[in-house]
């Protein structure tokens, strides 16, 4: 093989490696140091570094090993119902503030409209914070919908609009609008099988 495709290999491999240290949430690390290792490892006995080739093998049955229990564990959810005044929600959406506003900019909390407020747990560790209001009598809109980095695998999202889908309904609430205020969360609400509206709304019915 040319040995000019050779390097661009090794280069690849050595830049997938570094985007997944790079990354927040352990599932996206682990997706992708999967590749960069099985690459890695393509590269390795290509040239014959056969020590190269078997270690990053290994690391990527690691992977695989990890990934397949993250995605196998039962864990259990709960929600945390909190008031709209708790000191340890305010202290909460203060610390992280920063990253919510990647996800919600312009995310101001106004308590005084809150009329779903609560924690998502996940085996009792908080996951999330989720926070909605009713309007015109059956439309629960969300405010915010905020979990944390280690958290991002769409488990939480699942578990607040199917799993709650029936508390909803006995509450009242007929469908629930969201606004994709940025392009990831646009992208999450859309993987929850919202549907997109005028004015960048997003919404999904519970009946």
């Amino acid at each position: 093989m040319d040995i000019n495709i050779l390097q661009w290999i090794g280069y690849l491999a050595s830049g997938i490696i570094a985007l997944s240290m790079t990354m927040n949430s352990i599932l996206k690390f682990r997706w992708i140091n999967l590749a960069g290792a099985l690459t890695f490892s393509t590269y390795g006995f290509l040239i014959g570094a056969l020590p190269v080739g078997f270690l990053n093998a290994f690391i990527a049955c690691v992977d695989i090993y990890y990934l397949y229990t993250i995605y196998s564990k039962k864990e259990v959810f709960e929600i945390l119902e909190v008031r709209a005044d708790n000191r340890y929600l305010l202290r909460f959406l203060k610390f992280h503030e920063k990253d919510i506003q990647k996800f919600f900019p312009g995310f101001i909390y106004k308590p005084e409209i809150n009329t779903v407020s609560f924690f998502v747990l996940r085996d009792m560790a908080v996951a999330g914070v989720f926070l909605a209001h009713r309007e015109k009598d059956h439309c629960l809109v969300v405010g915010l919908d905020y979990v944390l980095p280690e958290y991002r695998d769409f488990k939480n999202g699942k578990f607040i609009y199917f799993r709650l889908k029936d508390r909803f309904v006995v509450e009242g609430y007929k469908k629930v609008i969201s606004e994709g205020k940025s392009e990831k969360y646009s992208a999450y609400l859309k993987k929850l099988g919202f549907t997109a509206g005028p004015e960048g709304l997003y919404e999904k019915s519970f009946t």
